[in-house]
């Protein structure tokens, strides 16, 4: 009796303390997120024809820095035909800060286009890229460069030979400007290996403004692609360009 009054003496003196703790923090997280938006540009380039779309993703961070994700779109099935028309990304990666303020992002991103072939051919469109991020403060770059053809683009499908090889550089800055508002501005580079005529420049200002319930997004988009190397026809006989300058509005939640 003497030792259990005695244990309940020590509980009552420590627990408040241990509650006071709390629960340790956990090594692991985990969000979602969810976009609409009037288009898909993908470095400046339309995926959905100039249509709307519907995008979503899940990602897995540890406190050690590694990350896995995924996302997905719809797509335009006149640019990606016979199949699902829906992009799913899968990547996966290592960050760190290497110096105060200053962070390294190591990763591998895949792109799966289920079922699509390029018209007439058996090769997908399947693409798979490795890259190397950095971020000081509101300023931030990333090269990314391909270990597979560039979606796709190779002798059966292009004549100038495969595509490994290609890159892309993207540099961004990001200001607060008002309460919950953000300011960016983006400018990237795409080079295309063998292929020097779908090379380009692409560029973006947006503006997004945090409101709770979602985040709503307004940016201005174009490229100084060949209008010739970017246009597409539906099977109707429509044509559209589909790296010319767009606004685009967009309303998204991360959970």
């Amino acid at each position: 009796m003497k030792k259990t009054i005695l244990a309940l003496a020590i509980f009552t003196l420590l627990a408040p303390a241990a509650f006071a703790q709390g629960t340790p923090a956990s090594d692991h997280s985990f969000s979602a997120n969810l976009t609409l938006a009037t288009d898909y540009r993908f470095r400046g380039i339309s995926q959905t024809f100039k249509g709307p779309t519907v995008q979503g993703g899940f990602d897995y961070a540890h406190s050690s820095g590694f990350y896995l994700g995924n996302w997905n779109s719809n797509l335009s099935g006149v640019q990606y035909p016979d199949g699902a028309s829906l992009e799913m990304d899968f990547y996966g990666g290592y960050q760190f800060e290497a110096a105060k303020d200053f962070n390294l992002d190591l990763g591998v991103l895949y792109y799966y286009y289920p079922g699509s072939k390029v018209p007439g051919t058996n090769v997908k469109f399947n693409n798979t890229e490795i890259y190397l991020g950095a971020s000081y403060k509101w300023l931030s770059a990333k090269y990314s460069y391909n270990v597979s053809d560039f979606f796709g683009l190779n002798n059966q499908t292009g004549g100038n030979g495969n595509s490994k090889g290609s890159s892309y550089l993207d540099l961004g800055a990001s200001f607060e400007v008002a309460e919950k508002t953000t300011l960016s501005f983006h400018v990237g580079r795409q080079w295309v290996h063998n292929y020097g005529d779908l090379d380009y420049t692409d560029y973006k200002v947006g503006i997004e403004r945090d409101f709770g319930f979602a985040t709503i997004g307004l940016a201005l988009i174009g490229t100084d692609a060949r209008r010739s190397a970017y246009t597409v026809t539906n099977s109707r006989g429509r044509s559209k360009d589909l790296s010319d300058t767009t606004a685009l509005l967009s309303i998204s939640k991360t959970f």
